[in-house]
C-alpha cells in the first residue's frame, strides 16, 4: 500500500498537516470581503465561481501569536479549499504559507490522545523535515456549534453575493 500523502504548512510558526485527500486545491490568497460582526476566527468571504466561501484564519482559531514577518508575508499566504465544515461551496483554511504536499510512511504518525488537543482537531504527530508536525482532522478543527454558525454565515454571504448578479 502507498504512503499516505499529507499538505505540510506554517500557522504562526507552528508546523501543521492535513491528509491530501482532504483538500480540493491551494489558492493564493484573494481579497477578502468582511462583513461586520463576523466571529474573529472567519477571516472573511470570497467569490468563487459564484459560491461565498469563507475562510478560516487557523492561527487565530487556534488561539497563536502571530509571527511579525512584515507585509510581504501576505504575499506568501495560502488558502486550502477543503469540501467540508458544513459550507455548500467549500471553505477554505487560511494558513501563513503551504511548505510541501509529501508521502509520509504511516511507521512515522504517532497517535494523539483525543484529550490531547480541543475537540481531539490532531489527531496524530509526525517527523519531516526535522520538525514535529500536527496532523489536523479536518472534521475536528471546529466544534459541532461552530460549524453550525459557519453555515449561517456562509447561507448570509450567499445571499448577499446573490443580490448582485446581473441576469444575462
Amino acid at each position: 500500500m502507498a504512503n499516505p500523502q499529507i499538505i505540510l504548512f506554517d500557522v504562526c510558526g507552528t508546523a501543521c498537516a492535513l491528509d491530501r485527500t482532504a483538500a480540493r486545491e491551494f489558492l493564493p490568497l484573494p481579497h477578502l470581503w468582511r462583513p461586520p460582526v463576523l466571529p474573529r476566527p472567519v477571516a472573511g468571504f470570497f467569490n468563487l465561481g459564484g459560491h461565498a466561501v469563507p475562510v478560516l484564519h487557523l492561527g487565530v482559531l487556534f488561539g497563536l501569536q502571530p509571527v511579525d514577518d512584515g507585509q510581504e508575508a501576505d504575499l506568501y499566504r495560502h488558502l486550502i479549499l477543503i469540501d467540508r465544515l458544513g459550507a455548500s461551496g467549500g471553505t477554505a483554511l487560511l494558513v501563513d504559507r503551504v511548505l510541501d504536499v509529501a508521502s509520509v510512511d504511516t511507521s512515522q504518525f504517532s497517535p494523539v490522545r483525543e484529550e490531547g488537543s480541543l475537540n481531539g482537531c490532531v489527531e496524530a504527530e509526525v517527523m519531516w523535515d526535522g520538525r514535529l508536525v500536527h496532523l489536523l482532522s479536518v472534521d475536528r478543527i471546529l466544534l459541532a456549534e461552530e460549524q453550525q454558525v459557519l453555515a449561517e454565515l456562509g447561507r448570509q454571504a450567499q445571499n448577499r453575493l446573490a443580490q448582485w448578479v446581473v441576469p444575462a
